[in-house]
């Protein structure tokens, strides 16, 4: 945090605050056949698909049920799917097809079906081979400190969602920000995908969302890593609590969300990762159709802190 926003804070500590004023948000990604927008004066959004790239045909399946759904729902979906998971509890893992080959599938999923796609970046020099194929770049939420890479991602011009990571408090993520902005880019996404609570489970703090959203980027909500449960394989159902998905997702739409994060998967336990904790996709369109009802009650995400509903 900047010398600048800890007295911030400091001076706002002193005062009671019954109302909050949201700056404003604004988030463009395109491809030849859709556009969308995400953040002050725009509608939901959602950043959805598998995991990791299990094979191209999986993702060929899951793309088309997607863009159906965002043509039905008028819905805008950005495809994301990993082609890399270095992230994995063992090295025995799927850790997925890698760079050359994955980059080339979600290229596809873009080409064949408009979505814009979207895959997460682990080191600096895997960055310029991702940008030329993806059209946001995610940096994982262990990752969202490493300047080295951060700014990597921000000098390519492409649009940036950086998940938080579970030891931050939201208002830290201000650094990830700043260093994506002093490159020129503010074309940014922040992630609330939980904060730890004790070892191996993870918490939604909802008060998050403004407080990122005080920062001047997009929030999204991610439910399906909030319920995964670490120390437990993830080919265990005991792995996960997805359950839990619509009540963690409805909720963070009623606290003004700017987007949700949903990993979807058409067999989620025949999933080569996270298969505990991933939504099955045919619970997908019921539950976004329910989070845009849910947002047309709020009716924007600055009614929320203004108690104009």
């Amino acid at each position: 945090m900047t010398p600048e926003a800890a007295t911030a804070l400091k001076e706002r500590a002193k005062e009671r605050i019954e109302t909050i004023t949201l700056p404003h948000r604004s988030f463009k990604v395109k491809t030849e056949k859709m556009e969308i927008n995400i953040g002050s004066g725009h509608g939901l959004a959602v950043i959805a698909g598998p995991c990791v790239i299990d094979s191209p045909e999986l993702i060929d399946r899951t793309a088309k049920a997607l863009a159906e759904i965002s043509q039905r729902l008028g819905v805008g979906i950005i495809f994301k799917s990993s082609y890399e998971k270095d992230n994995r509890g063992s090295e025995k893992n799927w850790r997925g097809p890698m760079a050359e080959e994955g980059l080339r599938v979600l290229a596809n999923v873009r080409k064949t079906y408009g979505l814009p796609v979207l895959s997460d970046v682990h080191r600096v020099e895997d960055v310029s081979q991702a940008a030329e194929y993806l059209d946001v770049l995610q940096i994982p939420a262990y990752m969202c400190q490493q300047t080295s890479l951060v700014l990597a991602c921000g000098k390519t011009g492409r649009a940036i969602n950086v998940k938080k990571g579970q030891f931050l408090a939201p208002e830290n993520m201000d650094s990830a920000v700043s260093k994506l902005n002093s490159v020129g880019n503010k074309n940014v996404l922040l992630t609330e995908r939980g904060a730890c609570f004790g070892y191996n489970r993870l918490v939604a703090d909802i008060r998050s969302i403004p407080i990122m959203q005080g920062l001047g980027a997009p929030v999204v909500f991610d439910a399906t890593h909030i319920i995964r449960l670490y120390g437990i394989s993830s080919a265990d159902p005991a792995g996960g609590e997805p359950r839990f998905v619509p009540h963690l997702t409805l909720a963070a739409v009623a606290a003004g969300a700017d987007a949700l994060f949903l990993e979807t998967h058409p067999d989620p336990m025949s999933a080569k990762c996270d298969a505990a904790s991933q939504l099955n996709l045919r619970y997908f369109e019921k539950l976004v159709r329910a989070a845009m009802n849910v947002r047309k009650v709020i009716g924007s995400p600055e009614n929320v802190g203004q108690f104009e509903f």
